[in-house]
């Protein structure tokens, strides 16, 4: 038979060298839950479906196998498929997604508005095609103007917006830069094998008229996606030091709206030991 438990056990004594731990109070109010961002979440699904839709009819619109080989059309539904994402974690208030991923889209998104503005759209570029989509030197009309519009101009100004205004600084790196380059350099690759396999004369054969082999030959392409290429990397950097130059301005909004709160007189407590 075993002794039975007796009811008063004493105290165990304390440990020498092991300070005792005293309890810290912290007021109910310097503890913050994540909050959720319901107008960032309702922009982030605007500009989705924006860009989701516009791909959309272009793909009714046209031939499927080349709509998708566009850079515009590749650009914009990464595009709509990250803002997607982002719009459901503001709205459940979750970890953002990874700036390596938000940086990318972001900047494939402004090397389709610009290289469009700049090279394509432009009257004083040797390589105008405003009917990029279709491939028509001609300006696009009916669907094809509001889809061209939209994919060119408005979500690229929308992502540079979200950035500015709706996501920290500070988040993108120098190392991701050079990472960037890499869906670039293969569509580069994809561009030139896809009008090797195209029969000479087929239309649409290069889809962009400073990568046309044909017309230009290799020599003329190659230097042409070199000074792209560097380009890229030098708008590359420069968002990553932009974003480590300004403003937060989500901080700056909840500062504002936080009320006034009068001290109510309790201190945090330095860790003991």
């Amino acid at each position: 038979m075993t002794a039975p438990i007796p009811r008063d056990i004493p105290d165990i004594p304390a440990i020498p060298g092991i300070p005792v731990l005293m309890p810290s109070h912290v007021p109910a109010t310097a503890v913050r839950a994540p909050a959720s961002r319901r107008p960032t979440a309702a922009f982030r699904a605007l500009v989705a479906l924006a860009a989701a839709a516009a791909v959309t009819v272009e793909l009714t619109l046209g031939s499927p196998a080349r709509t998708l080989s566009n850079f515009t059309i590749q650009s914009n539904i990464l595009l709509a498929l990250v803002f997607t994402l982002a719009a459901r974690r503001s709205w459940t208030a979750r970890r953002p997604l990874p700036s390596s991923v938000t940086g990318a889209t972001l900047l494939y998104a402004l090397i389709t508005g610009l290289v469009y503005h700049l090279l394509l759209a432009g009257t004083a570029s040797p390589y105008t095609l405003p009917g990029v989509l279709t491939g028509e030197a001609a300006d696009p009309t009916g669907w094809h103007a509001l889809t061209n519009h939209v994919l060119h101009t408005v979500t690229p100004l929308a992502a540079l917006l979200d950035w500015l205004l709706l996501t920290p600084p500070g988040r993108l790196h120098l190392r991701q830069a050079a990472t960037w380059l890499l869906y670039p350099l293969a569509y580069l690759a994809f561009t030139l094998a896809r009008g090797e396999f195209l029969a000479p004369g087929a239309p649409g054969r290069y889809l962009y008229p400073f990568l046309d082999v044909a017309r230009h030959g290799y020599k003329s392409v190659l230097g042409n996606a070199l000074l792209l290429g560097l380009a890229m990397y030098a708008l590359a950097i420069l968002l990553v030091a932009l974003d480590h130059a300004r403003p937060n301005p989500i901080r700056h909004r909840a500062h504002r709206r936080a009320p006034h709160r009068p001290k109510t007189g309790f201190r945090l407590r330095p860790p003991v030991g």
